[in-house]
């Protein structure tokens, strides 16, 4: 497998570390965000929506940070990962749907103004990280992950941009159970870090 990425990008690391913790053999391909390159006409052909990452098995493209999550599981037989049960899939896509959403929209909004300059409102977006931040401390009450009672890929697509939200002036401090959960992960075995960038609460 191949991933293009960009270490800087949380949906990139996202499928980086799902990669490492399953222990899959993989070709990390960096694309530059900086210079636009996954904007130029040779990445646009494999992924015309222009984004990271991107997975390249063998000639089988998956685009999407999600997507690749899933197709990785799948193509691995990992229902550890992904249950196939119903309601263990349906939550696991609940989540999911949270991390393409209100994560995306919230905490990864606020670590793009700073990391990248971003040209977004602080003062709309900030409030919405801590919205989401609200709701995963409650759903963690009592409980070690978001979805089943082991980590799953529910867990891994929230991961990257939580442990990152103080570089977009996101404070976890009030959120004890999200912090914690964040250590389990951190404590997995094949865990890779998210590459940190010393700005916002984090400089």
């Amino acid at each position: 497998m191949k991933l293009y990425y960009h270490p800087l990008s949380g949906h990139s690391h996202r499928a980086r570390l799902f990669l490492s913790l399953l222990g899959v053999e993989h070709e990390l391909v960096m694309v530059d965000l900086l210079v636009k390159a996954h904007k130029q006409p040779d990445f646009l052909a494999l992924n015309p929506f222009g984004q990271l990452p991107v997975l390249d098995d063998e000639g089988t493209i998956v685009s999407d940070s999600n997507a690749i999550l899933v197709y990785i599981a799948k193509k691995m037989g990992r229902t550890d990962w992904l249950p196939e049960d119903p309601i263990g899939s349906a939550t696991v896509q609940r989540w999911l749907s949270v991390a393409a959403g209100q994560i995306a929209y919230g905490p990864a909004m606020a670590r793009l103004i700073n990391v990248f300059n971003a040209p977004l409102r602080a003062e709309e977006v900030i409030p919405r990280a801590h919205a989401i931040l609200t709701l995963i401390e409650a759903a963690l009450n009592g409980r070690d992950w978001v979805a089943t009672h082991r980590p799953t890929i529910a867990d891994v697509a929230l991961y990257s941009y939580l442990a990152r939200a103080p570089e977009g002036d996101v404070d976890l401090a009030p959120y004890p159970h999200i912090r914690a959960w964040l250590a389990r992960i951190e404590a997995l075995p094949g865990f890779i870090e998210f590459q940190k960038t010393p700005v916002g609460l984090a400089a």
